[in-house]
């Protein structure tokens, strides 16, 4: 981009080569449509929205919103929205109905697409937290139109931290899907926050996406992944497929734990043997690695109460040397730590210095909020927590997403509940975005880190009455 404006090209967050700007080149781009899921209205969603429907993209492109139902506050959110734009974009609101077979976010993806323009070529899927650049639905587009045989084009969040410990969690978590962009674009992660597909793969069932998605899915992007896996299909992730992902202003630590919850739990789900042996993997993988992560700091802290117990007791360096030389382990702990903060300061530099390059229309993002303290917290509390988690998803084989509690068999959903309330029960929050799932406003859940942590073991014992 920076070679591209020194050559005189002011529009690089759009295109490399100025010349694709001409409208000979224009008018032949692919029609797209971009089918939103929604669920619940945030402090947020609002900015995320006309982020997404004010895109550049100067080929045919259609939008459309899908909820649960009229009752959504989302709903009524999205209508003044698509009111205000009706002018200058094709957009529309669709009402798909409560789900049976799949998780509800799956369920109004498929109603979408089912919706969309018949002579669509791309469908793509977005959450309501993401905050597209304006170039960024044509760069998912130009790299399909040159790589047929992309299967799926991702991108991945950069989290903005609201300053809580929670928040910082969540950052720390989704960190390594950075790691796609180190293998020049080719990843098996995959973000269902943003996904670009082909359209003739739902209308033809290729590959069985549809009725894989729809046969018990839980959860949209490992579903797809194993699907692609299974088939050796490409998922590429392109080098400005970088999204900023504001947090909740109020996530709190509880908040945090019903996220890493649904996170964990997607490794329970499976579409076949293939894929629950490899769910099983890296379920024993990631729990041995972030409790090996921990287990040193751990341990540090021992060789470091000894080494003072010693200092004050007036021992001397020759009395002690084992105490030295587990300090020597500390002090390469302490190095290698420095170490990591410095690569994550420095990988989100990067990120946020493109991400204001590819939105130069909109508020400059800025490293200076970031508490790199609370990161290094973070990092331990969520790779302490991670397998607690994962054991519990194991055992519990159920889970409550924005009020609707799954319940699976062999790896799919079979059973879903929906909990019934009255106007006078306080409002639900969602975990990342803090939306309203309901129509009553009211002030967010507080808590402190104890009494966190206090809900999370009652939760062990009733998870039904808990759980939400």
């Amino acid at each position: 981009m920076n070679d591209a404006m020194r050559n005189g090209n002011s529009f690089p967050f759009l295109y490399h080569d100025i010349n694709e700007l001409e409208h000979s080149n224009q008018v032949n781009l692919p029609r797209v449509s971009v089918v939103m899921p929604l669920k619940g209205f945030g402090e947020h969603n609002l900015h995320n929205w006309r982020s997404q429907i004010t895109s550049l993209y100067g080929g045919p492109l259609e939008f459309l919103f899908v909820v649960e139902s009229t009752e959504d506050p989302a709903y009524h959110a999205v209508s003044r929205l698509i009111l205000e734009f009706e002018d200058y974009v094709d957009a529309k609101i669709i009402v798909a109905g409560l789900s049976t077979t799949c998780s509800q976010k799956i369920h109004n993806q498929l109603v979408g697409v089912e919706r969309m323009h018949k002579d669509t070529k791309y469908v793509l899927f977005l959450d309501d937290d993401v905050r597209l650049h304006p170039g960024s639905i044509g760069a998912l587009t130009r790299e399909m139109e040159k790589n047929p045989d992309i299967f799926i084009q991702t991108g991945y969040p950069l989290d903005l931290p609201s300053g809580s410990l929670g928040s910082y969690c969540i950052y720390e978590y989704h960190m390594p899907c950075s790691m796609g962009f180190a293998t020049g674009g080719k990843t098996f992660f995959l973000w269902g926050g943003c996904m670009m597909m082909h359209a003739d793969d739902f209308r033809q069932d290729r590959y069985g996406v549809v009725s894989g998605l729809k046969d018990g899915g839980y959860s949209d992007d490992m579903t797809l992944a194993a699907i692609s896996g299974a088939h050796k299909r490409l998922i590429t992730s392109p080098p400005v497929a970088v999204f900023p992902h504001p947090l909740a202003s109020d996530l709190n630590f509880g908040r945090y734990w019903n996220y890493l919850r649904k996170q964990t739990f997607v490794l329970e789900s499976y579409i076949s043997n293939v894929n629950w042996m490899m769910n099983r993997a890296l379920f024993g993988t990631h729990c041995y690695l972030s409790w090996g992560f921990v287990a040193p700091y751990f341990m540090a802290l021992i060789h470091v109460a000894a080494g003072l117990r010693f200092y004050v007791n007036g021992y001397s360096v020759e009395e002690t040397p084992y105490t030295f030389g587990g300090l020597s382990l500390v002090t390469i702990l302490a190095i290698c730590t420095l170490v990591e903060l410095l690569s994550m300061w420095n990988l989100t530099r990067i990120e946020v210095k493109l991400c204001n390059m590819l939105s130069p229309e909109a508020s400059q993002l800025s490293l200076a909020s970031y508490n790199w303290g609370l990161v290094f917290v973070a990092i331990l509390v969520d790779n302490f927590l991670y397998p607690l988690s994962a054991v519990r998803s194991h055992f519990s084989q159920s889970i409550n997403w924005s009020g609707i509690r799954y319940y699976l068999k062999d790896g799919k959903i079979h059973k879903i509940e929906r909990t019934q309330r009255s106007k006078d029960m306080d409002p639900v929050f969602t975990d990342l975005g803090g939306k309203h799932l309901y129509g009553k406003k009211g002030l967010p859940m507080r808590g402190s880190f104890l009494s966190s942590l206090s809900r999370t073991l009652a939760q062990w014992h009733q998870p039904k009455k808990f759980d939400c």
